[in-house]
């Protein structure tokens, strides 16, 4: 599972007014169904001047594309 600390632009923008410094993580699912971290994946996406709510698996559709696009 991959999460980040970003909503949607326009809603960082209203509940981070001061600037949000982004980042996204990595979560693995065990095979006993515990979760832990992957401490080997963090994104800084300021340092790489992405958008932390953008996320582009390969192979995938990030959840964005189901409303942005026709």
């Amino acid at each position: 599972m991959y999460f980040s600390n970003s909503l949607f632009s326009p809603w960082d923008r209203q509940f981070y007014p001061e600037g949000l410094k982004g980042w996204i993580v990595k979560a693995d699912v065990q095979a006993d169904g515990t979760i832990a971290f992957d401490e080997r994946f963090f994104v800084d996406t300021d340092a790489v001047g992405l958008r932390p709510h953008q996320i582009h698996l390969e192979g995938g559709d990030a959840s964005s594309d189901s409303y942005c696009f026709p």
